[in-house]
């Protein structure tokens, strides 16, 4: 199977990135929007991911890997929810801003920009290469 790719977003004050280093790995729980639940379902161990800081930083900061798919979200009061286990894995050398990635026209049907409000989103592996570029990775 091929490697696939995501952008996985939370808010700093939620769940930082500098948090995610220090704890290694963490469940990837809270996800409570049914295209993101069917993102984090189709995730296979290995697969990468891109981690973005929304709100105040808006950010692209680093990079994890999918270590456990998808399991019951222990977070949830209803079933059906999952999460997954991701591991952190580097820091980009540079953050790839919001900006940035509206500016690349490579970049402008991601679903960062269409469907902004989206937790769990797959990428292209070209957009995905593109923004570890932009990242200086």
């Amino acid at each position: 199977m091929t490697t696939q790719y995501w952008l996985v977003k939370t808010e700093p004050e939620a769940y930082s990135w500098e948090t995610f280093l220090k704890d290694k790995r963490t469940d990837w729980t809270g996800v409570r929007n049914y295209q993101a639940r069917n993102h984090l379902k189709a995730m296979r161990t290995g697969d990468r991911v891109l981690f973005y800081a929304s709100v105040t930083t808006k950010a692209v900061l680093g990079l994890a890997e999918v270590t456990k798919t998808a399991f019951p979200d222990t977070t949830a009061d209803e079933a059906g929810w999952v999460a997954v286990e991701l591991k952190a894995a580097t820091t980009l050398p540079r953050p790839v801003s919001l900006a940035q990635i509206k500016a690349e026209p490579s970049l402008k049907e991601i679903a960062l920009l269409r469907q902004s409000r989206l937790s769990v989103m797959p990428l292209s592996a070209a957009e995905f290469k593109k923004i570890l570029a932009l990242g200086g990775a």
